[in-house]
């Protein structure tokens, strides 16, 4: 499997198909095999470009502290090794934080941006929403990676006919290293670039499954911030919509892309 040398770990990455380069970031507890309903079809008319964030997947695991800026300039110093100029990036859920923080922060990298389930701030303000941080992490350090995959699959596939998908779901999430999963999590509490929405003139499309339980904030009213954004929503669907609704979202994808 490709591995490079960048920054200060190294990095899995694998390059799929031919044309206009087309960067996907996967989610947090995610890995690059997570695109594998997305790959094949993006590459009929891309050069997709997959990886797995540092402390994910096959990517080294360096102690944290993490930082959405940090995944951001990993994903950068990917494209100049690989010598991409610049991309379309398709990010979900902290992937997608990490687009947004990759347009602000390298703006001429990007060519268009799909951000699908995530928002680009996390404020933890409530009680509500700083419960269910400290629930993760209590999860996680007391009963383990496996029992918070289990939790999390029940609320990512909530239909019987989605036995197999929960089952592949807990397996890979159960590979995840526990501090770096933790210290991944803590990478998105805090971190914003709302406040640059409104000079964020790349295109950009926002993803957003109609019953999305994670994220605070209202995806509409950011995607209104933006000076050349469209909103897409994608009925009876969740969090993890690349998996649940694969074809509803690959060509949502691919619609967006072949105005660019």
């Amino acid at each position: 499997m490709p591995a490079i040398q960048i920054n200060d770990i190294n990095m899995h990455y694998e390059i799929t198909g031919e044309g206009q380069p087309l960067l996907l970031i996967h989610g947090l507890g995610s890995s690059s095999r997570d695109w594998e309903s997305q790959v094949p079809v993006f590459a009929e008319h891309y050069q997709v470009v997959t990886f797995d964030a540092r402390g994910h997947g096959r990517s080294d695991k360096p102690p944290g502290p993490y930082s959405i800026p940090m995944f951001a300039e990993d994903a950068a110093a990917l494209m100049r090794a690989l010598d991409i100029a610049s991309a379309h990036v398709v990010g979900i859920s902290m992937g997608g934080m990490v687009a947004y923080q990759l347009a602000v922060s390298h703006p001429t990298l990007i060519k268009s941006i799909v951000a699908a389930n995530c928002t680009p701030e996390l404020l933890v303000e409530s009680f509500k929403e700083r419960l269910q941080m400290w629930q993760r992490q209590l999860i996680v350090r007391l009963i383990g990676m496996r029992k918070m995959g289990e939790v999390l699959s029940e609320r990512l596939f909530i239909k019987p006919e989605q036995e197999e998908i929960r089952r592949i779901f807990v397996e890979r999430w159960a590979e995840n290293d526990p501090q770096a999963y933790l210290a991944s999590t803590r990478a998105l509490v805090g971190w914003s670039v709302a406040e640059q929405l409104h000079d964020l003139d790349i295109p950009t499309l926002v993803i957003s499954a109609d019953e999305d339980y994670a994220f605070f904030g209202n995806k509409a009213h950011y995607a209104a911030m933006m000076p050349n954004a469209d909103l897409v929503v994608i009925e009876d669907s969740r969090h993890a919509t690349p998996a649940e609704k694969p074809d509803e979202f690959n060509q949502a994808v691919l619609n967006f892309l072949a105005t660019q």
